[in-house]
This record gives structure tokens, C-alpha cells and sequence, in this order.
């Protein structure tokens, strides 16, 4: 039976370009491979002819020779797919030509593209916490803080080779910091136990590092805290991380905010709260009282005769700013009626006082709500 064209086993046209035969070739691999089409006896040869096609297109001297001659280019083993002489398909190209399907598919993973990058790695990224005040938080400020991280060592400039030497490519691996080896039809790749993949050695070592090119160092470094800031906000500084391995480029310190609890505000966004405790006489007669605002000043407060509570009034503008769009929240002072303690004997006595003086008036609505529903609660029980 006559062979089909290579370029309609591939589903592409002549003109397709080396990118296009490969994802063709690994489309039809995917789709074809025996281990997915335990059901259609055809899936091998059809797996194995799709594979013969990609051996002969993916070379451009093969193709040129196909384009030109067809499958007589191939005649006497080339195209054979079981022969091994002759420059023929035999086991090893098809393992070849899937090695660069696998390689496709996940080499960026396993670290197979370009492996020789791993002599240049980026170095770690770091992290900081840092707590701050609410003030703080309010104002913003600039902050020193001091990191300990590996930084570049000055002695070998981040080579790792003593007195100016130059690292020397990895025998193992030729410098590409990764090693295969083949597997039946799969080419397996792991690190390089020479190099430990940096795809470099290095026979004098620099004393300082012995050979690491970094160093253990601690940094004072200046932080900009925005106002507004709240717990969870975080601020990164490029390139304040760890340096890299053999000249590459350090890492990025996140620095991590918590804004620690006040002894007087409570936060919400940029709203803030204020619990403050009035006396008696005041909450019942009405008066001024002075309130502590974040920027360390003082508001003057008109309390109402007869407030209660729990009772709500709002300062606008008082709160805290936003870390974005420029709005500022407000401040809301929640009165807490308190209850005189430690009485003398002439202040218990104008309390009985008042007591029987108020018995015939309506002095607490809220007590004489409660009660009349607790006296129905109690007569209903009984019905």
C-alpha cells in the first residue's frame, strides 16, 4: 500500500513553518498516543506514521530531500521506520523526536529550557513584619528598619572564585546545570549532581563566601509608610531581597504592616470610634465635654440633657485618611452613662431624695417601657 504524505499525516501544508510542524506534531501525538486509544487497535501504527512524518519533516536537509524526491528520499532505511542503518527511523529517532515533543511540553517545569540560566538565578524575595502605630498609620512616616539577607559578596563580586577567577563550565553537564537520560521513548531530566545546576563549578573558591558569592549581611534600609495604612498592607521594595546566585539579580522585601491596637480608638476603615464615659448629672442635665482626636488635638462635644447610653454622635472629618483617592473618615464618640461609685453619706441622701421626688414623674420612659412589658410577659404566662 502506497504511503501517505507526510505533510497530510500532519494535517499541515507545505509551506508550514518549523513552529507549525512541531505543534501539529505534538497535536496529533497527544491524540494518537496507544496509552489514550486502548480501544482502537489502529492508534500504534497510526501513532508510529505520525512520528515517522515529524522525524523526516523537522530536519530541514530531510524535508528539503522529501519536498524534492518524496518518499524515495527515504529509500533504503531512511523511511523504513525499523531500520538503524543508514541514517534510517529506528528506535532512538523516534525517541529523539518525541524528546522534543516532551521537551515542549515540560521543559519549562523540569527546568529543561535553557538550563544554563540557572547559573545567573534571581535570588529569593523576603519578608518583613513590621508593626506601627495608629498614629503612625494617620501621619504616615518615614522608617528605618534593619534586614539581615545575603547580599552579593565584595571579595569574588558574586562569582564565588577567588583572586578574579572565572567559574568553569560543568564538565557533567556542558554548563546547561541538567543531565538526561534516556528511558525507553522518554528522555528524563533531572539536575545536574555535579553543579547542583548552576551549570558552573568553581576550583579555588573565594574565602569569604567559600564559593556561595553571597554573604550574610544586615541592612538598614529607609521604608516609606503612606498614610492610611492599615493592618495587611503591604510595601515592596525592589530589589532588597536576597542576591542572586552568581551575579543574578536579587529579590524583592515585602514588608508586611500590622497597626497595633489604641488604648482610645477603635478602627474601622477610616472610620474611627471613641468610647467615652459621662457622668450622671451630665448625661441627664446636658453639657460640654472634651474628646481626644488622632491628630493629638481636642474636639468640644455638646451632650445632649437626657442622653442615654450608648448614644452616637459624629465628628466629620476626624477619622482616618484613605490610602487612596484622598478621603477622610470620621470619628464617632459613643457615650457611656456612668454610674457614680463611692458615695458619701450627703450624696446617697440627694439620691433618696431624688428618687422620691421622681416616683410620680416620668424621669425614665425606657425603665417604665421595660416593666410594663415584663408585668404583660408575666400575665400572659398565667393565662
Amino acid at each position: 500500500m502506497a504511503k501517505r504524505d507526510y505533510y497530510e499525516i500532519l494535517g499541515i501544508s507545505r509551506t508550514a513553518s518549523a513552529e507549525e510542524i512541531k505543534k501539529a506534531y505534538r497535536r496529533k501525538a497527544k491524540e494518537l498516543h496507544p496509552d489514550r486509544n486502548g480501544n482502537n487497535p489502529e492508534a500504534e501504527a497510526q501513532f508510529k506514521e505520525v512520528n515517522e512524518a515529524y522525524e523526516a519533516l523537522k530536519d530541514p536537509q530531510k524535508r528539503a530531500a522529501y519536498d524534492r524526491f518524496g518518499h524515495a528520499a527515504f529509500e533504503g532505511g531512511m523511511g523504513g521506520g525499523g531500520s538503524r542503518g543508514g541514517g534510517g527511523f529506528g528506535h532512538a529517532d523516534f525517541a529523539s523526536a518525541f524528546s522534543d515533543v516532551f521537551d515542549d511540553l515540560f521543559g519549562d517545569f523540569m527546568g529543561s529550557r535553557g538550563g544554563g540560566r540557572q547559573r545567573a538565578s534571581r535570588g529569593s524575595d523576603l519578608r518583613h513584619n513590621l508593626t506601627i502605630t495608629l498614629e503612625e498609620a494617620y501621619s504616615g512616616l518615614q522608617k528605618t528598619i534593619k534586614v539581615r539577607s545575603a547580599v552579593t559578596c565584595t571579595a569574588c563580586q558574586g562569582t564565588g572564585a577567588a583572586s578574579g577567577a572565572e567559574p568553569q563550565h560543568c564538565p557533567t553537564c556542558s554548563g546547561m546545570g541538567r543531565v538526561r537520560a534516556q528511558q525507553g521513548f522518554f528522555t528524563v531530566e533531572r539536575t545536574c549532581p555535579t553543579c547542583a545546576g548552576l551549570g558552573q563549578i568553581v576550583n579555588d573558591p573565594c574565602r569569604e563566601c567559600g564559593g556561595a558569592g553571597r554573604v550574610e549581611k544586615e541592612r538598614a534600609l529607609s521604608v516609606n509608610i503612606p498614610a492610611g495604612v492599615e493592618s495587611g498592607t503591604r510595601i515592596r521594595l525592589s530589589g532588597e531581597g536576597e542576591a542572586g546566585l552568581r551575579g543574578g539579580p536579587p529579590g524583592d522585601l515585602y514588608i508586611f504592616l500590622d497597626v497595633a491596637r489604641h488604648p482610645l480608638f477603635e478602627r474601622d476603615g477610616i472610620n474611627l470610634f471613641c468610647r467615652v464615659p459621662v457622668k450622671m448629672t451630665t448625661a441627664a442635665l446636658g453639657g460640654d465635654i472634651e474628646v481626644p482626636t488622632i491628630d493629638g488635638g481636642r474636639s468640644r462635644v455638646k451632650i445632649p440633657a437626657g442622653s442615654q447610653s450608648g448614644r452616637q454622635m459624629r465628628l466629620r472629618g476626624k477619622g482616618m485618611p484613605a490610602l487612596r483617592g484622598g478621603a477622610v473618615g470620621d470619628m464617632f464618640i459613643e457615650l457611656a452613662v456612668e454610674t457614680p461609685v463611692n458615695l458619701t453619706p450627703r450624696q446617697k441622701e440627694l439620691l433618696r431624695e431624688f428618687e422620691r421626688e421622681s416616683e410620680s414623674q416620668d424621669n425614665s420612659p425606657e425603665s417604665a417601657s421595660f416593666f410594663t412589658k415584663v408585668k404583660q410577659f408575666w400575665e400572659s404566662m398565667k393565662g
